[in-house]
């Protein structure tokens, strides 16, 4: 017995089952048993004949059986793409598939997966490093100026896919966060950056600031970008008309940090008839708490046994004051004062070592002036220090009355809220809404270091400027969506919604729930799985490959196996609702 494959000319070969026999003339002749080409596929069929012809597979060894011709990670490209399905984020960019489509949604992943400029992402696509090119189907042209063209052709569509995130997490009367921030730009030749109050640390470089709009839960819906040296303040307008006429809402409450919502744009706002319905919630600046100090409207003393009061002040007509002091916060600040005291008065100490030394004292009133300045101001402090430079010397002392002044009002501080009624949040609830704002400043910290590295910027054109921070925030908003769901097998706190609802003193730090403290001890979930941060699971999800195989029997054809699943990829991949 024995395989026969016919050829037959332009359709696929036929397979026979045959014998081989000798007829009375002792001519050999076939007998066709049956007709094999619909139940076997050709691979099939090779390995039959070669197991016909007397071939012992099995006495080979499992390693020589097929080589493998390529293998690569593949596990966090399926998480980071399905996660992307599942919220319908291709949709979102377009109604319709295209390669431009394609493209963009690569650049979104990979700031997930893999943060790169774009002529090393153009390399990592076009290479074996990870499976996304294949996955998206970008095809063979996967050049910088590929790349560059799908940014412009996302940076074309932001009005849109802002407008369609706003439907899906914004809603008529909903509270909204917004916050700004700056990354420092490599180079001198972007008109958007420029020298302004610094934020990244970096001396000597130059800025480019953006600003988020999120919703209550933290998601991020919108960014705009502006030169290095605006004012916060001054990007709050735009941010208004986005939402009322780009967005449609008639009636929002704004949350903004207390160097944000100044007085000023709060009443610029106030005399715009469009944002009559619009509410504000932030907190006031130490010298207004001082303020209401001075002028008796606050009562330190009432606080020793309550931690949260709402009270009125003609110093801020029409607005709701809630008055919150927490001691462990006032205790924490009253501890970093004294050290940063401690460390100023080291370097007074010095510089006057230095001035008052047998050989070669420290002289001049203007160079020890500098020096103190240069030396000591870093830790913000010489306004507590009394300084009495001369020309051989100087003197310094602590101004007590100052620090004990300042230290009186530790722990506390006020939240304020203008167009914000008592039917649509009391003061525990005023609180809550203007801590939530930490959910921005998460966004920020994940955009610029922890995740997707929105710095250091180094693209020349405004509108790639301005495309690379839309595709930081969509991956920021891909990554909101995943870490929710993971949050079992990560460090989050999944049970910190329902801590919040129950806790009743909202000026108190938020307290990690028990099953989370129980994951931070153990590193381990209640199943025993590891627990991982988001980026050390991606990586372990990078473990689980995609390999292209070939059988070592003549003819056979390649196929492609995905490697086995640890139980952590399992869970993984099921939370995610992931098929890999």
């Amino acid at each position: 017995m024995h395989i026969d494959i016919v050829p037959n000319r332009n359709s696929p070969p036929t397979i026979l089952l045959r014998e081989s026999y000798r007829d009375e003339h002792g001519n050999v002749k076939k007998r066709t048993h049956a007709n094999l080409t619909k139940a076997l596929t050709l691979e099939k069929a090779y390995k039959f004949r070669a197991i016909l012809q007397g071939a012992d597979l099995a006495d080979a060894s499992l390693e020589d059986a097929f080589d493998i011709l390529q293998s690569t990670p593949h596990g966090h490209v399926r998480a980071v793409l399905g996660s992307m399905e599942q919220i319908a984020l291709p949709s979102l960019l377009a109604r319709s598939d295209s390669i431009e489509r394609r493209r963009a949604l690569a650049l979104i992943a990979a700031r997930i997966l893999d943060p790169r400029s774009k002529l090393a992402l153009s390399r990592h696509l076009s290479g074996s490093a990870s499976t996304l090119s294949q996955e998206l189907g970008l095809g063979e042209d996967l050049s910088e100026d590929r790349l560059y063209e799908a940014m412009r052709w996302l940076l074309a569509r932001q009005p849109d896919i802002e407008e369609r995130l706003a439907r899906i997490h914004l809603h008529e009367g909903c509270v909204v966060l917004y916050d700004a921030s700056a990354s420092y730009y490599e180079g001198n030749h972007c008109l958007l950056a420029a020298f302004g109050k610094n934020s990244d640390g970096k001396k000597g470089k130059k800025q480019i600031k953006y600003g988020v709009l999120a919703s209550a839960e933290g998601c991020p819906v919108a960014v705009e970008v502006y030169p290095g040296n605006t004012a916060d303040p001054a990007t709050v307008a735009d941010q208004l008309r986005k939402l009322r006429q780009r967005f449609g809402l008639k009636k929002a409450i704004i949350v903004g940090d207390r160097g944000m919502l100044t007085n000023a744009r709060l009443d610029a706002s106030a005399q715009d008839p469009a944002l009559a319905d619009y509410g504000w919630i932030s907190a006031l600046r130490a010298p207004q708490i001082r303020t209401l100090l001075e002028s008796g409207d606050l009562q330190i003393e009432l606080f020793d046994q309550i931690a949260l009061c709402e009270i009125q002040s003609q110093e801020f007509p029409g607005e709701r004051l809630v008055v919150c002091r927490n001691p462990a916060l006032a205790a924490e600040r009253n501890r970093t004062r004294e050290e940063l005291l401690a460390a100023t008065e080291k370097v007074l100490l010095e510089i006057q070592s230095a001035c008052r030394r047998s050989k070669n004292p420290y002289r001049g009133k203007d160079k020890i002036a500098r020096r103190i300045e240069r030396q000591a101001a870093k830790y913000k402090m010489l306004k507590h220090f009394e300084l009495r430079i001369e020309e051989e010397d100087f003197t310094f002392m602590r101004k007590n009355g100052k620090i004990e002044a300042e230290s009186s009002l530790d722990g506390f501080y006020v939240v304020r809220a203008r167009n914000v009624d008592q039917t649509e949040m009391d003061a525990s609830k005023l609180v809550e809404t203007y801590k939530s704002l930490s959910g921005v400043e998460r966004i920020f910290r994940s955009i610029k270091t922890v995740s997707l590295k929105v710095r250091p910027i180094f693209h020349r054109e405004e509108d790639m400027v301005r495309a690379h921070l839309f595709v930081c925030l969509l991956a920021g908003y891909v990554q909101w969506h995943m870490e929710r769901k993971l949050a079992p097998i990560l460090f989050a706190d999944e049970h910190l919604g329902q801590q919040k609802a129950m806790r009743r003193d909202p000026v108190a730090v938020t307290q990690r729930s028990a099953e989370a403290r129980a994951k931070e001890r153990s590193k381990r979930t209640e199943e025993g799985l590891p627990v991982h941060s988001f980026q050390s699971l991606l990586k372990d999800l990078a473990g689980l490959s995609r390999s292209q195989c070939l059988p070592k029997i003549e003819g056979a054809g390649t196929f492609t196996k995905i490697g086995q699943l640890t139980p952590i990829q399992t869970e993984a991949f099921r939370l995610l609702g992931v098929r890999v």
